[in-house]
């Protein structure tokens, strides 16, 4: 349902008017016509225009409150509760329109991390709360009187449903570093590399299983496995002996996933090569990728609503998600269809 609507940014920084003809309200059975597609005004109130869990997942990286004007945008607001007051309404909505089960992924600095905690502790719960990534940025700017910020947040929250949210764990190759690392050896009768783990529990008062503390090659334990299992795993070659015949089971890498990701990042840089738009604050592409592979699923559409210059887009064509941008500034919209082209 188109309108034309002036909007007026709600930012409590000075006005910035713009007027756009674009879709503010729209009716459940036109969900579809959203899809795809930058949407310029006030992101509340098209939040507001949306169908109750209509949405797989949210990402924006929002105004920081700086006191700094960008061009792109003016991240001033006239008090620390005016700028929580706008952010609080907007992840509310959020929570609205996202599915059961489905995230919400913040990208913020540590000046102000504390504060989207305890509003998403707040409005999602605080038992959904998923992970807290540290994404290496870099700088090497002087500071004579703090340690220089080298990271930004990402929090992720989950909207509670009857399972478990969507989660895609992400594993790199195992590297020469990780080898050298974790001890990795070669099995002449498998002719594959592995890892040893321990077949034991080492405090089996704390979680007790009777039925699997046996004795074997001498020495009584609670094993992780039964007797009957543990009887193949020697005969197949897969166990190695220390010197008082305690086993350990041999893990081939090729059977393994993989390093798995885990919540600190510094493997993506911040500038990448070929990417860079006149938007101040660009993300890149690289770094959306991976968390769109992370918190939904191929074909999940995908929001954000301080979409800038729609990295969040260029990622969901790529990883195969349909997306909503939203942003009040005109130029965004421009720079995205531009570079998407």
């Amino acid at each position: 349902m188109d309108a034309e609507a002036s909007f007026q940014d709600n930012k409590e920084c000075g006005t910035i008017n713009v007027t756009v003809t674009d879709i503010v309200s729209v009716e459940p059975e036109q969900t579809d016509a959203l899809h795809n597609k930058y949407h310029v005004g006030d992101n509340l109130e098209f939040l507001k225009g949306l169908e109750k869990n209509s949405i797989d997942f949210i990402y924006f990286d929002p105004p920081y409150n700086t006191g700094r004007n960008f061009y792109n945008f003016d991240d001033r607001f006239t008090s620390v509760q005016k700028y929580l007051e706008f952010i609080r309404s907007r992840i509310r909505e959020c929570e609205r329109c996202l599915r059961p089960g489905s995230n919400i992924v913040i990208h913020i600095e540590p000046k102000i991390s504390h504060y989207f905690r305890l509003i998403c502790d707040e409005i999602f719960g605080i038992n959904n709360f998923k992970n807290e990534i540290v994404w290496q940025t870099g700088g090497n700017a002087k500071n004579l009187y703090q340690l220089n910020r080298f990271h930004d947040t990402i929090i992720v929250y989950s909207k509670k449903g009857k399972g478990k949210s969507k989660f895609n764990p992400l594993y790199f190759p195992y590297d020469e570093e990780y080898k050298k690392r974790s001890n990795v050896k070669f099995c002449d009768i498998h002719n594959k590399e592995y890892v040893t783990t321990a077949l034991h529990n080492s405090q089996p008062d704390v979680n007790p299983r009777m039925n699997l503390r046996y004795e074997w090659e001498g020495n009584k334990r609670q094993w992780y496995v039964s007797k009957e299992k543990m009887a193949s795993l020697h005969a197949d070659n897969r166990l190695v002996y220390n010197k008082s015949n305690v086993p350990r089971i041999k893990r081939f890498l090729d059977e393994m996933n993989g390093i798995p990701l885990r919540d600190i990042w510094c493997d993506i840089s911040n500038t990448q090569i070929g990417e860079k738009l006149s938007y101040a604050t660009q993300k890149p592409v690289k770094l959306l990728e991976r968390i769109v592979k992370l918190y939904s699923d191929e074909g999940d559409i995908c929001m954000d609503i301080f979409a800038g210059s729609g990295t969040l887009g260029r990622a969901c064509i790529n990883e195969n998600r349909k997306y909503i941008l939203l942003d009040i500034n005109p130029e965004g919209s421009d720079i995205f269809n531009s570079a998407s082209k």
